[in-house]
């Protein structure tokens, strides 16, 4: 099946492109494309994987939907364009990074420049109907970005997976820690976060203190 995606990605994942799961997942999300309302748009339903090859991958960073609404989603986890307001989990997010590291925050929520420098921004499900979350869940995605993280657990080394939230502590369960850094916390999201569950943790310094330990260019966050 012809998929557009990254070439390296699209080497790794053949196997994968040719399943009947995936054929039937694709003509879901064309139907729904054609009949309804849905985000990212269709040429960015991909975007995680082209703005980070799999050989540059240093971070893998896992959300759950796509953004629902109108002009938020881009393909990049938790990330939004640069014309559109910084949702509450992405403003906990730049807010952890301040007090971690003491970087300024950002007049924009667009997470592209993070990408670009090795951070795999992936959605657990990559695509969404408009004002409907969950709509796309239990269609074939979440096996399909299972395989993802499992190619990289075992075929690269020394990354560091970040696991924000339940649902994401539990489809990076089966990561190898012997070979890579997992960081857990709670969800940026304001109901966690002002539990306690998520500032404090520190993640972005550990992160490139392990990358810097390893011989990598560390993340400008």
């Amino acid at each position: 099946m012809q998929v557009t995606i990254e070439p390296g990605w699209k080497a790794i994942l053949k196997e994968e492109f040719e399943k009947p799961y995936f054929k039937n997942l694709v003509e879901f999300v064309k139907k729904e494309y054609t009949t309804t309302k849905c985000f990212p748009p269709g040429k960015q339903i991909f975007s995680a994987f082209d703005h980070t090859p799999f050989d540059e991958v240093k971070v893998v960073i896992i959300g759950q939907d796509p953004y629902h609404g109108p002009g938020q989603a881009h393909g990049l986890c938790f990330s939004v364009g640069e014309s559109v307001a910084v949702p509450p989990s992405l403003k906990n997010i730049f807010e952890e990074i301040r007090t971690d590291i003491g970087s300024t925050i950002p007049n924009n929520g667009n997470l592209e420049r993070w990408a670009n420098q090795g951070v795999l921004l992936l959605n657990a499900t990559l695509t969404v109907r408009a004002h409907q979350a969950g709509s796309h869940q239990n269609k074939g995605w979440e096996q399909f970005t299972d395989t993802v993280i499992e190619k990289l657990s075992k075929e690269r080394e020394d990354l560091v997976f970040m696991l924000w939230g339940g649902p994401a502590k539990k489809k990076g369960a089966k990561v190898d820690t012997s070979k890579h850094l997992v960081l857990t916390s709670g969800h940026p999201s304001p109901l966690a976060a002002n539990r306690g569950y998520w500032f404090g943790n520190k993640h972005f310094s550990k992160t490139n203190e392990y990358l810097k330990k390893n011989g990598k260019e560390p993340i400008n966050w």
